[in-house]
């Protein structure tokens, strides 16, 4: 199959120095991005096509330098052409996180530790340069849900009592997020890098990063969309990260499943929309996944009024049937 290479794309990588390089493209993402990786001779780097007007590089930019000039390790920038949204970035090699673990799941814990370890370092830095993540953020998100989930169930709800249970389950959490931590936002197995050691990790998919609360990336790592995580094993890792950072743990249970629920909602809204808007029905099959850790956050006290919500305007039987089915 052919495949269109980014306009432009000979001039960037000759004034980068990489005149004649191979291209090879890879597998694409939910977004507009599409990757390639570069060859000469014996060396690699990584081509990121992010074309305007559906993609913008430069909070990618801003925020791959920022983590590499505080000890994280993002990809080093080569070269970069933003207005094009052309981007020659450090190849972090083929070892993702998981794909290493469907092939070695013996060294999950191992490595995830790793994961928690690096979100403790990250939340030791003094928040970066990047927005806040504030209540309308947050609702802007969790209104995923039934923008795009409750349409497609042909469900009509009360719209405004879902902002308002919302509103009052996160404004609990507001008061401990600041001064704040980075948060990346997508932080999870397929955006971690294994950088020739399973304690050394390389970082992916940060463009988003906002200031907000300590839970949350912990929440992304450990209830992922993509991958089950054990019961077991995210309790472990949770109890790591309290015990690294010495806070309270009731009060990170309840902010954990708070954002858990929130992210959790979002995700399922973005799959659906994933589908009907943008023709990926693929997402849809990890729907179920994504639903049963909602429930599982929805059972803690601290969601109680969005718990209550989702009784009233959910049907049991979609709620049985992990978010139910789904027809063009």
């Amino acid at each position: 199959m052919s495949v269109t290479l980014p306009e432009g794309v000979d001039n960037f990588l000759a004034t980068a120095g990489w005149r004649g390089a191979e291209i090879e493209p890879l597998a694409g993402d939910a977004s507009f991005r599409r990757y390639f990786r570069v060859r000469r001779g014996g060396e690699t780097a990584m081509l990121m096509d992010a074309p305007p007007p559906n993609e913008d590089p430069r909070p990618f930019l801003r925020a791959a330098r920022w983590l590499d000039a505080n000890g994280m390790r993002a990809p080093l920038i080569y070269a970069d052409d933003a207005e094009r949204g052309l981007v020659l970035l450090e190849d972090f090699g083929p070892a993702r996180m998981r794909d290493y673990l469907d092939q070695w799941p013996a060294d999950e814990e191992e490595i995830y530790t790793a994961a928690v370890d690096a979100l403790v370092d990250l939340h030791q830095l003094p928040p970066g340069p990047f927005l806040s993540y504030g209540i309308s953020e947050y609702l802007r998100e969790a209104r995923l849900f039934i923008e795009w989930y409750c349409p497609a169930q042909g469900l009509y709800v009360d719209g405004a009592g879902f902002v308002a249970a919302w509103e009052k389950v996160l404004g609990e959490l507001l008061p401990r997020q600041h001064p704040g931590v980075t948060v990346l936002r997508d932080y999870h197995a397929e955006n971690i890098m294994l950088l020739g050691s399973l304690r050394k990790q390389g970082l992916l998919d940060f463009q988003d990063a906002l200031v907000g609360h300590p839970a949350y990336d912990l929440v992304s790592l450990l209830q992922d969309a993509r991958r089950d995580v054990s019961p077991d094993l995210e309790a472990a890792m949770f109890e790591h990260y309290r015990r690294a950072t010495g806070v309270d743990g009731d009060t990170l249970s309840a902010d954990y499943a708070r954002l858990g629920a929130q992210r959790n909602a979002k995700i399922v809204g973005i799959f659906v929309r994933l589908w009907r808007r943008d023709g990926k029905p693929r997402y849809l099959d990890l729907i179920p996944r994504v639903w049963a850790q909602l429930e599982r956050d929805l059972a803690h006290p601290a969601l109680a009024p969005v718990a209550a919500w989702f009784d009233a305007n959910i049907p049991g039987d979609l709620r049985r049937a992990g978010g139910g089915s789904y027809a063009a």
